[in-house]
């Protein structure tokens, strides 16, 4: 029996389509954000001066790079392959999105330098950073106005990363000497305007059509006013955030709350006559059962805060919200679309089953860190046990993205 043919690597492989030079550089981006946030809790923890404090709070700076340069870097390559497929037009050329790659990795890694000490570098990341979001809505727009009819899905995608474009002018503006307002303006707009938008948004989409292609029976169940009403939710949220009305925020978590619940419910894939549910689809439902989770959280830290004053919950809340539900749904849908577009079965592997359980118990961890009487320690076991889980998945990544695809089709 013959062996089978090595499989060769190439760099020049990023270039053939979005998703391929975007998801390589979040995956890198992935390693490099967590590997720089972990050592600085350890030298935190240890009371080392090894890792120096940036001239912004490291956490705020770790609040901006996960959400302007880490998980947008999937973003756009999510969006800059299937705007061109929602509304039936051509697809880009590597030269509409090579220059978005460039500046989310280039943008993060110069970054990064900054957070190290080179205060100069923490502008000239922020820089790259505004030209690779440019060149991403610069390419992404055209099609808006391009297409027969309308896709609210890309509207609503296209909404969202404007106003993330925004909050990167808010943080630019901090940068430049503004009050600390402008930082903190930037991080919650990244959270409610921008990521909770973009998830919702592509999980309203894409979450019933996959079930509806692999469970038999299952009637997709997406209307438009629930889509409206997701983002009439983050905006209320982030309004009361930036006039720091804590107080009200549970008469928005508490109905949001009960809204995702519902639609877990709604959306759960139910197998009448197959033994088990497919697992590379499961996963996404799991990421999603977060979403109550975090807007429960939300609701009881506003209302326990209106009888004490105080935050009990900490970034409990947050982190449900971000390690739970951001990190689970892209572990999943990130490992659903590179098996498609390399051309593989579409099956979980076991590097993306490790990578999803363990992405829980970091979730857990994280949020039970926050009633421990030394919650730094269990901040460090966090960091390391994000980079344990996601480490391997995003190594798995980076390698699918430099091979051709099994199937020997180009993209």
């Amino acid at each position: 029996m013959a062996e089978p043919a090595a499989v060769t690597l190439s760099v020049r492989r990023l270039g053939a389509a979005p998703h391929r030079l975007l998801f390589f550089v979040g995956a890198t981006n992935v390693l490099l954000a967590m590997a720089w946030w972990t050592a600085w809790l350890i030298s935190a923890q240890a009371s080392a001066s090894w890792m120096p404090q940036p001239r912004i709070s490291a956490g705020w700076l770790h609040a901006f790079v996960m959400q302007y340069q880490m998980l947008p870097s999937f973003m756009f390559g999510f969006l800059l392959t299937v705007f061109p497929r929602w509304m039936g037009l051509a697809e880009l050329p590597p030269r509409r999105y090579l220059p978005v790659g460039g500046g989310l990795f280039g943008g993060q890694i110069v970054m990064l330098m900054g957070a190290v000490g080179l205060d100069r570098a923490l502008v000239a990341g922020w820089a790259m950073t505004v030209f690779g979001w440019g060149a991403g809505l610069f390419a992404l727009a055209p099609h808006l106005w391009r297409e027969r009819g309308t896709t609210w899905h890309a509207w609503s995608s296209f909404g969202a990363l404007l106003a993330g474009f925004s909050g990167l002018g808010m943080f630019g503006a901090f940068l430049f000497g503004a009050g600390a307002w402008w930082l903190f303006a930037s991080i919650k707009v990244g959270t409610f305007a921008l990521l909770l938008p973009v998830y919702l948004t592509v999980a309203h989409r894409m979450f019933p059509f996959f079930a509806g292609g692999v469970v038999a029976g299952y009637v997709p169940w997406r209307p438009f006013w629930l889509l409206a009403v997701f983002w009439g939710g983050c905006l209320l949220h982030l309004a009361l955030e930036l006039d720091h009305a804590y107080v009200w925020l549970w008469a928005v978590d508490a109905p949001m709350a009960v809204l995702t619940a519902y639609l877990c419910w709604r959306w759960w894939p139910r197998l009448v006559n197959e033994p088990r549910r497919p697992p590379l689809l499961m996963v996404l439902f799991f990421g999603l059962a977060w979403l109550p989770v975090t807007f429960a959280l939300y609701a009881v830290q506003s209302a326990w805060y209106v009888f004490s004053g105080a935050f009990e919950l900490g970034r409990a809340p947050a982190h449900a919200l971000f390690i739970g539900f951001f990190g689970s749904v892209l572990v999943a849908m990130v490992t659903r679309v590179t098996q498609g577009h390399a051309g593989r079965p579409l099956l979980l592997p076991p590097i993306a089953v490790f990578a999803f359980a363990a992405i829980q118990v970091v979730a857990i961890v994280r949020i039970a860190a926050e009633f421990e009487p030394d919650p730094m320690v269990w901040y460090v076991f966090a960091g390391i046990g994000w980079l344990l889980a996601l480490g391997p998945w995003a190594i798995w990544l980076g390698r699918t993205y430099l091979a051709p695809r099994a199937d020997g089709r180009p993209g």
